[in-house]
């Protein structure tokens, strides 16, 4: 069972920058980014593959996030930019061991706990 740990939330102003990182504790192939806003049903932000290094994005955060990866580390980082108000919500983790599925979050089998992003007007 691989486990997510997430860290790098917090509140920042419209405009500012936050970073996210998410560590797994085995073996994943994808591992990207949801996440969820009040009232919201929780959605896709960004993925990457772990060999071909092929990346997805969100077309709300298409030019302002950029996801990369240490695949020595397990590790992922969702560097946000830009942030706007509509930005916040609790964003996920997620991995799976499949090499296809980026967007589609039923192809995800494991998960982290989730981390609190804010933004301020």
């Amino acid at each position: 069972q691989v486990q997510l740990v997430e860290s790098g939330g917090g509140l920042v102003q419209a405009g500012g920058s936050l970073r996210l990182s998410c560590a797994a504790s085995g073996r994943t192939s994808i591992m990207g980014w949801f996440r969820q806003a009040p009232g919201k049903e929780r959605e896709f932000v960004a993925a990457m593959s772990g060999s071909a290094g092929i990346t997805r994005y969100a077309d709300s955060v298409k030019g302002r996030f950029i996801l990369s990866r240490d695949s020595a580390k397990n590790t992922v980082y969702l560097q946000m930019n830009s942030l706007k108000p509509e930005d916040t919500a609790v964003y996920f983790c997620a991995a799976h061991l499949s090499y296809v599925a980026f967007t589609d979050q039923r192809a995800y089998n494991y998960w982290g706990q989730g981390t609190q992003v804010t933004v301020s007007s």
